[in-house]
């Protein structure tokens, strides 16, 4: 005879906190790639970085940028002072790069079964963040040397 397996309330409850705290640190990375991603394009665009235009273009309020430039610096990932431009350390320039790549990639996989490149570039900029490592080396080997990220 097969019993139902009775999970207590205690069990259920550990490993809801247990997801919610993994859901948590996972949009801070996503978090941090965002901004990391964004700093390196205004470094290139225009030579620097600075609060106002990172709220600008990520849609956010000063305080916001502010938050989360701090929680960046004690990560290592970038170095500001008040009132000055940010810049990416070494990590945040690997991470960023990283980032951009794993975007190029889903992008491109995207673009290869038809998506339009407007679609594909909006869709791919949430997709990078999750798809996983294995997930992204079989959209590589798909890709082949046809289909390039650009």
């Amino acid at each position: 005879m097969n019993t139902p397996v009775v999970r207590s309330a205690k069990t259920r409850s550990a490993r809801h906190k247990v997801g919610l705290q993994r859901t948590r640190e996972e949009n801070a990375q996503e978090t941090a790639q965002d901004y990391v991603e964004m700093i390196a394009e205004l470094i290139a665009v225009t030579g620097e970085a600075r609060v106002t235009d990172l709220a600008r273009r990520l849609g956010v309020t000063h305080v916001t940028v502010n938050r989360t430039i701090q929680r960046l610096q004690r990560n290592g990932l970038v170095t500001a002072l008040p009132y000055r431009s940010i810049f990416l350390t070494d990590a945040g320039r690997k991470l960023s790069e990283e980032s951009h790549r794993r975007h190029e990639i889903v992008g491109a996989f995207l673009r290869s079964l038809g998506v339009p490149d407007a679609i594909a570039h909006a869709d791919a900029e949430g997709m990078e963040h999750h798809v996983s490592k294995e997930t992204l080396a079989a959209f590589v080997k798909h890709l082949g040397s046809r289909h390039r990220p650009r």
